[in-house]
């Protein structure tokens, strides 16, 4: 989806919920969108993960592989993890947000709940129960109403996010999802024996 289908699409979507009010004019002040780190900042690796929050095989991998990753590299301080956003569709940019909105600390936690619930807050296809659903799960992440509305009204961070994705996306070569940069080097989906071995190699020659 083009950028401008991306932010006409989710203004009226978020219209249709009632719950967060109509998306507002973007601002021309610039919108800095910030990496979600994870993991020690001095690790001698990086791991940089791109993925969609409606993409069933991110979720297959945050159920499979993600906490064997996070336990045994992330945790221990061998990995500096990044996690950043693709948006194939409104839905994965209206996640992102709500994500975000989380903060930084429960960024994370937020990102595993949506996986998990995937199919539950997405499935439908319609954006007004697409929209009521995210509410949900926020409000059981701790969020309230006026920071959902703060949030998923800011039109400017919206069109800052997708434009950040793009330049992500197109600096690096992300066509699918999940994709990882890994010491620099690409590589798509796989196992979590074929990553711990591209891991060990990379920490080898760190």
């Amino acid at each position: 989806m083009k950028r401008r289908d991306l932010l006409k699409t989710g203004g009226a979507a978020l219209a249709l919920s009632g719950g967060f009010g109509s998306i507002a004019r973007a601002q021309d002040a610039t919108v800095e969108i910030p990496d979600m780190i994870l993991g020690d900042a001095n690790a001698p690796l990086e791991m940089i993960e791109y993925a969609s929050f409606t993409c069933p095989h991110c979720a297959s991998f945050h159920a499979d592989v993600w906490p064997q990753l996070k336990a045994d590299y992330i945790e221990t301080g061998k990995v500096k993890f990044i996690y950043r956003e693709v948006y194939f569709d409104r839905f994965g940019l209206w996640a992102s947000m709500i994500a975000r909105c989380a903060g930084d600390q429960r960024f994370f936690a937020f990102t595993d709940l949506l996986y998990a619930e995937q199919r539950n807050w997405a499935g439908s296809g319609d954006p007004a129960v697409v929209i009521d659903n995210l509410r949900g799960l926020a409000k059981t992440a701790g969020m309230n109403d006026e920071t959902l509305d703060a949030c998923m009204s800011d039109a400017a961070k919206a069109e800052a996010l997708v434009g950040w994705y793009q330049t992500n996306a197109e600096r690096d070569g992300v066509n699918s999802t999940p994709s990882f940069l890994i010491g620099g080097e690409k590589f798509a989906n796989m196992a979590y024996a074929d990553l711990q071995a591209v891991l060990d190699e990379k920490l080898a020659d760190s």
